[in-house]
């Protein structure tokens, strides 16, 4: 165990000078959010109705939090598959390293990212008048729920890079994952506002049920609804990530082994 710690800390620290060394990826990956905050914010924020009323900015950011969470999948799937394009995973299986250090290094690195782009957000908040209203507890509750997100999403990511060896493929695939779980959860706008069916959908989405929870735990607006998922917001927003993180670890882990087979 100790062994495959210090492997996985060697790979973390390799992921995270990838980053240093190509800081134009973080600020393609800070600009989405960002525009997402003064576009909907500003533009199409005096327009939409929040259920229960409040400023709609308030509303917004804690799902603008968990859409940079989600997105973060592309750079890990991406990351992957450029090493395994170039073979350089193929080389890390002929070391003499553990089998999890591709995951883990991969996943410690994702989750110092997301701590990063989390306090971006926070200021780009403040700045848009977005505050919480709770004690500093209930901040730091809602900031690990998000590395909860980020670790579980992280995995799925892993999955697909490894799955999916070439790095156009995989920006194929992500954006047709990613762009449906944001755009039909409450995000935007919340799920009694949309069609029936839709909204159900929308209210049992992992991604609705982690900004739910958020928005519970920073005192901001949320949602006028009565239904299980909204009021088990908590629970459903640790539940849907243990649950991926049980089914794509494990599975990272046989594919890499498998990887060239």
């Amino acid at each position: 165990m100790r062994a495959a710690l210090a492997d996985g800390r060697v790979m973390a620290g390799r992921y995270l000078r990838h980053v240093v060394r190509a800081p134009e990826e973080i600020v393609i990956y800070f600009s989405l959010p960002i525009m997402f905050v003064l576009v909907f914010g500003y533009v199409f924020g005096s327009g939409m109705s929040v259920p229960g009323g409040g400023g709609y900015r308030e509303f917004l950011i804690p799902g603008v939090f968990v859409m940079t969470m989600l997105y973060g999948i592309g750079a890990t799937a991406t990351g992957i598959a450029v090493d395994v394009g170039r073979g350089v995973l193929d080389r890390f299986r002929s070391m003499p390293m553990a089998r999890s250090a591709l995951i883990t290094g991969r996943v410690t690195a994702d989750l110092a990212r997301a701590l990063l782009e989390t306090a971006v957000l926070m200021v780009c908040g403040l700045l848009v008048g977005w505050r919480w209203h709770q004690g500093i507890g209930t901040v730091l509750t809602a900031i690990a729920l998000l590395l909860l997100l980020r670790l579980a999403l992280s995995c799925v990511g892993v999955a697909l890079g490894l799955a999916t060896p070439n790095p156009d493929t995989v920006s194929m695939i992500v954006f047709p994952l990613a762009f449906p779980l944001s755009a039909v959860s409450n995000v935007f706008v919340a799920p009694e506002l949309m069609p029936g069916w839709l909204g159900a959908v929308s209210e049992w989405n992992p991604i609705s049920a982690t900004t739910t929870a958020l928005r519970d735990l920073f005192g901001n607006p949320g949602l006028g609804s009565d239904s299980w998922p909204a009021e088990h917001a908590l629970l459903l927003a640790v539940a849907w990530p243990i649950a991926l993180i049980a089914v794509f670890g494990p599975l990272s882990v046989r594919l890499y082994r498998r990887l060239g087979q």
